[in-house]
């Protein structure tokens, strides 16, 4: 329920919006694009998915394909 909360927050804050739109960042100090953002997102669930498959494997002794 929280993934699925999180997942409807972020539509309703880039409704409207196009991937080549900026905003200033403020801890970094640059100007992201919301394409940059989708991205990094992606890598970032990306590697807590291996993360999470490296230590299943580490549980059941099964690997995957």
């Amino acid at each position: 329920a929280a993934f699925a909360a999180e997942g409807s927050a972020a539509r309703r804050a880039v409704a409207g919006h196009g991937l080549d739109e900026t905003f200033h960042h403020p801890r970094s100090g640059r100007d992201l694009s919301l394409r940059w953002v989708y991205v990094h997102m992606l890598e970032e669930y990306a590697r807590h998915n291996g993360h999470a498959d490296l230590l299943r494997e580490r549980l059941d002794g099964a690997v995957g394909d």
